[in-house]
């Protein structure tokens, strides 16, 4: 593209941008009326100028912010030298990027692959092999008890379990294997673990269901259900893992270790698509050449920047900061309810708020923080998600807090 015609669509305004876009796409989203151009940090500015803070942070992806320097500055480096192989060879960002992520998750073994919903397919995969070929269930026989309210992905496996209709309904026919119990209920697991069951696949946090946090204990719960049955325990930390509930995994919380570690989002940099699946040895070994791959899973530049997103992890700062800005924004939207919230749930710096829908609707809410310059966005009806970059500030906390008031407020 010339410099002149980078510059033609720079100048088109929102209108413009929106109308273009609506001609062209599938509309399988429906975005809030900003066309964004620019972020930095936990900011970013539209095309005509205006700045927002950015409460949605790509769903977790950003959890380091816009523009991070130490993953610009990898990713520059890693541009110039070598950016993709087949995994027909090895290259030199592959082991030492496995080698840091193993011992920052301690597990023994990782799968890396792209996006959030490749992660969870392969975990199915491995899972429905390992049931198999470890624990002797029949071939075909293998089932795995997922979660009432799940949202692991869009993909035609796993829309097969999610008790989305809106994500479902017309995309039928649906892969067997799996069964659904509500999610928080120990004894509706407990009683589906029969014998072909081989593994159990939860969220330790719901996000698109609003940022749902478990009963105290239930996670130990699941944990020691899973022991007793035999089968695997897979946790999907694609939005809850990587510091953004103030732990490294939201797991973490009842000090449970899961079998399987299903990440992305986050192990990205908020720069390119990276996802991983990590269990030990055990478990990963049944993944033999052939059995699954992915042309760019793994590849130089994925491998260079989720190395670097480690290493910013492995200090704990990113972590700290999630505990100390998560506890002011607590503060700040317990003291909404009543106000128009019915409820707020927060862990870390990530909440899940809960709109009276008698005084308006969601996506009107997300509307109104859009008019004050805070972006954020609306699930299952009258749920708001919050999720600013860690990389925020105690006052753009502060900010956040009086726009969702004044939203409130407004007549």
């Amino acid at each position: 593209m010339t410099t002149h015609a980078l510059a033609d669509e720079r100048a088109r305004s929102t209108a413009e941008h929106i109308a273009l876009t609506e001609t062209f796409t599938a509309h399988n989203y429906h975005p809030l009326p900003v066309v964004l151009a620019h972020g930095e940090g936990a900011w970013v500015t539209d095309v005509e100028g205006r700045r927002y803070l950015d409460c949605l942070a790509g769903y977790s992806a950003l959890n380091f912010g816009h523009g991070h320097p130490r993953l610009l500055a990898r990713a520059h480096a890693q541009l110039d030298a070598l950016t993709l192989t087949s995994r027909a060879f090895h290259h030199d960002r592959f082991g030492p990027f496995l080698e840091a992520i193993t011992a920052l998750t301690g597990k023994e073994a990782a799968l890396p692959m792209n996006s959030g919903a490749e992660a969870v397919e392969t975990a199915l995969k491995i899972a429905r092999r390992w049931g198999h070929e470890v624990k002797g269930v029949a071939p075909d026989r293998g089932r795995i008890v997922t979660m009432g309210g799940n949202f692991h992905g869009r993909t035609t496996t796993i829309i097969s379990f999610s008790t989305d209709e809106v994500a479902r309904s017309g995309f039928g026919p649906y892969t067997s294997g799996f069964v659904t119990v509500p999610y928080g209920d120990l004894d509706a697991l407990t009683a589906a673990l029969t014998d072909d069951v081989v593994a159990v696949l939860l969220e330790p946090i719901q996000g698109e269901g609003g940022v749902v946090i478990p009963p105290a204990g239930y996670l130990a719960g699941v944990r020691a259900a899973c022991d007793a049955a035999g089968v695997l325990m897979m946790a999907d930390e694609i939005q809850s893992g990587l510091a953004r509930t103030g732990e490294l995994f939201a797991c973490d919380h009842e000090g449970v270790v899961p079998d399987v570690y299903i990440l992305g989002k986050a192990l990205g940099g908020g720069l390119l698509p990276v996802s991983a699946v990590l269990a030990d040895r055990d478990v990963m070994d049944v993944i033999t050449p052939g059995s699954h791959g992915s042309t760019f899973g793994g590849n130089p530049l994925s491998c260079a920047v989720a190395h670097e997103v480690v290493d910013i992890l492995a200090t704990g700062e990113m972590q700290e900061r999630a505990r100390t800005l998560g506890a002011r924004l607590d503060a700040g939207l317990t003291g909404l309810v009543g106000e128009g919230v019915l409820a707020s749930r927060c862990r870390g710096l990530w909440a899940g708020v809960d709109i009276d829908p008698r005084r308006l609707s969601g996506r009107a809410m997300s509307e109104r923080l859009l008019a004050r310059g805070v972006l954020a966005k609306e699930t299952h009806g009258s749920t708001i998600r919050l999720a600013p970059p860690l990389v925020a500030t105690e006052d753009d906390v502060d900010l956040l807090v009086a726009a969702f008031a004044d939203a409130l407020a407004e007549a």
